[in-house]
């Protein structure tokens, strides 16, 4: 057998696992940025060193302990070969972009995950392109259990190549993938998913608060929500916080309420009422001073009454 060449056994799977191996340690030789490092960015960060990758940090809080830290952005990525980036929206994209357009080394790839609108996508996309910089949107779904367990769920949207060299590079954080043809569609389906979960948790507060109403206790309504048509992996999810009133960020309410705004700018035709009611109870609750807290703690908002 010549080395490096794949297997000739003539096995599918081993021909597979020759070729995965081999493109785990081309990207284990790419440098690495990762930009943002709240709940999942220092996650994946840390995700990517235990993997090998040679990785830089920075945040604009800065955290000089973490693990590969770089306080001046620029010298973050002076030599990167890609850029994670994983901020808190729009505004705050647009501003690392400005700094690191000028200054990224040539055939740099840009992956960035932080949720945006459609329209932010595309007006990033045509920047980087301007600059001479493959850029792949990569938002996802999954809060801090699924990122710790490396099953978050990536849409990509982007040209073919550095879409392929993307999932090459995330394929240590997803359990799956999708693949859309812009980066409009990618930001556009996760802002979708998000109304989903929100008015998901919405219903299953509503509906656990009615039946404490008469005496039913978390152990008596949850078996049954479990037998029902309207149970959801969601239910399953934030069944241990609701039973122990435990609010811990694993997505705070703040950013949930920032993409539901989102989700309400994009929006071309016609009305979404769940959407801008939904929107309402996010934004009552950070008036409330939950916007840190996880986004299941809105259901303190039901204890007056269940009235909102």
């Amino acid at each position: 057998m010549v080395l490096n060449s794949p297997p000739n056994e003539g096995s599918q799977t081993l021909v597979s696992l020759f070729l995965e191996s081999a493109d785990k340690k081309e990207n284990a030789m790419k440098q690495l940025t990762v930009i943002g490092l709240g709940i999942i960015g220092s996650i994946w960060a840390r995700h990517y060193a235990s993997d090998g990758y040679p990785v830089r940090v920075w945040n604009r809080t800065p955290q000089p302990d973490f693990p590969g830290w770089e306080g001046d952005l620029t010298k973050a990525v002076e030599s990167a070969e890609v850029v994670h980036i994983c901020v808190a929206d729009p505004a705050a994209v647009s501003s690392v972009l400005e700094k690191i357009l000028p200054v990224l080394p040539e055939g740099a790839l840009i992956i960035q995950s932080s949720t945006i609108s459609p329209e932010a996508s595309r007006r990033f996309a045509d920047l980087c392109a301007q600059a001479g910089f493959a850029y792949v949107e990569a938002p996802f779904t999954g809060s801090k259990p699924a990122a710790e367990a490396r099953q978050v769920v990536f849409f990509l949207g982007g040209e073919s190549e550095p879409l392929g060299q993307a999932e090459g590079l995330l394929q240590g954080l997803a359990k799956k993938f999708f693949h859309f043809s812009s980066g409009e569609k990618s930001a556009a389906i996760k802002l979708a998913m998000n109304l989903q979960i929100a008015a998901i948790s919405q219903a299953l507060t509503e509906g656990l608060a009615l039946a404490r109403q008469y005496g039913l206790e978390e152990g008596e309504f949850f078996p049954v929500l479990e037998a029902n048509v309207a149970h959801s992996g969601l239910a399953d999810l934030k069944r241990p916080k609701l039973e122990a009133r435990d609010y811990a960020p694993q997505f705070s309410v703040k950013h949930m309420g920032k993409d539901l705004g989102l989700a309400l700018e994009a929006i071309r035709e016609g009305e979404l009422p769940q959407l801008r009611r939904t929107w309402e109870i996010y934004q009552k609750g950070i008036e409330k001073g939950l916007g840190d807290r996880d986004f299941i703690a809105l259901e303190q908002l039901l204890t007056d009454k269940t009235k909102v």
